[in-house]
């Protein structure tokens, strides 16, 4: 009945265009629909958050929000496409062909709508998880690489079978989807060959939701860089650098290849500095200095069982000192590292200057009092003759006079 009232009053409409030509006076019988809808949903999409009971549901505002265009859209395609039936001056050609670009319409708005409320889902169970204070961030982190992940599949997949959808209203393309299943098998392999790297990085996106090898702000390091991961997509992964620059890595070259993953099982690290002083440095006392200034560095996490002051190597000139102390985070570590240098150095050059480097040389004295060489050093006698040429070094020294 209402359907039936509503095609009565765009007829009724349709007859204020009579004096246009009658294909004109229905597109703007058309347009005219849409527009009326369009000022209707305006008002009910505007209301529908202000009410009072959506406010204290927090999820179903923000999806009246979130949904705003999508209603609106829908709400204008359901006006023109009962509005046809009032429209005069098409072919059944024609009328046909715009039924099926209004159910085409009406099924893509439809399937982004809901990719765009299962979005909305998913970001409000991320920020429900962030939001606890009994969750470590591992378990925040790992939620976050499953959720977005498998999110963007899930809407590729989707976004892919809603076009499909839509396009299918088509006659054409109904007749070519059933061409394309009559030769699945050559069409299979074409695609298989061709989307091959596609397909792969989808294959290895869904194995690194399942066994997270890397996670959401994990840290790595690539060819030298310490990295931070930043996004995960379907089909690459973006890892920021310190210096703000971002590496776009295929997802799968984390199943194919090692990498180092410094925060994979905990956030906290142990930062190391090396000191490369004189052989004359007292350790007891260097120790008792590096354990004076760890207490000072903010940046330190308050666990001894993690700092040391060794010897670490030495060469021919000096001894290298590695010192060690734990951090809660990959920043952290490196503000502790360069803070324990500053300090040490200072406090070195101050108190013990004496342990900086140097060099070393032997003076050694030719004056004829001096202790002679020992034989087995010195080159033999050479045969000088006071005419003739020079026949090289005398080994039989008793000929020499």
């Amino acid at each position: 009945m209402f359907r039936q009232n509503y095609v009565d009053s765009m007829s009724s409409l349709r007859h204020q265009f009579d004096w246009l030509p009658d294909p004109l006076g229905s597109v703007l019988l058309l347009i005219a629909a849409a527009l009326i809808a369009l000022l209707f949903s305006r008002i009910i999409t505007d209301a529908l958050p202000r009410l009072p009971g959506l406010r204290k549901i927090q999820f179903i505002h923000a999806l009246t929000i979130r949904l705003r265009m999508n209603v609106r859209y829908f709400l204008m395609i359901i006006a023109a496409s009962a509005a046809l039936p009032a429209t005069e001056g098409f072919s059944p050609e024609t009328e046909k062909l715009l039924a099926h670009v209004l159910a085409c319409l009406f099924i893509m708005n439809l399937g982004f709508g809901i990719i765009r409320a299962f979005r909305l889902a998913t970001d409000q169970y991320l920020n429900r998880i962030s939001a606890k204070e009994n969750v470590d961030d591992i378990t925040v982190r790992s939620h976050q690489t499953q959720i977005r992940v498998l999110r963007r599949l899930i809407e590729i997949t989707f976004g892919v079978l809603t076009v499909a959808a839509s396009l299918m209203v088509f006659n054409s393309v109904q007749k070519f989807g059933v061409s394309l299943f009559a030769s699945a098998g050559a069409a299979s392999l074409i695609v298989g060959l061709s989307a091959r790297p596609a397909l792969s990085n989808l294959i290895a996106g869904i194995q690194i939701a399942i066994t997270q090898p890397i996670r959401m702000e994990d840290m790595l390091i690539l060819n030298g860089d310490w990295a931070w991961v930043e996004e995960i997509n379907a089909t690459y992964v973006v890892l920021r650098t310190w210096d703000r620059r971002r590496y776009i890595v295929p997802i799968s070259y984390f199943l194919e290849n090692p990498f180092q993953n410094w925060t994979h099982s905990s956030q906290s690290l142990i930062g190391s500095i090396f000191l490369w002083l004189d052989y004359r440095t007292p350790m007891d006392r260097l120790r008792a200095m590096f354990m004076e200034e760890i207490e000072h560095c903010p940046d330190w996490d308050k666990d001894r069982s993690s700092i040391a002051c060794q010897i670490a190597d030495s060469n021919a000139q000096v001894i290298s000192i590695r010192m060690i102390a734990g951090a809660a985070d990959a920043g952290n570590m490196w503000n502790l590292s360069c803070d324990i240098r500053e300090r040490m150095l200072r406090r070195i050059q101050i108190e013990m200057p004496e342990c900086l480097p140097r060099g070393r040389t032997a003076v050694v004295s030719d004056s004829p009092s001096d202790t002679p060489w020992p034989e087995s050093l010195m080159s033999p006698p050479v045969n000088r003759p006071g005419d003739g040429k020079y026949r090289g070094p005398d080994l039989n020294t008793s000929s020499v006079s």
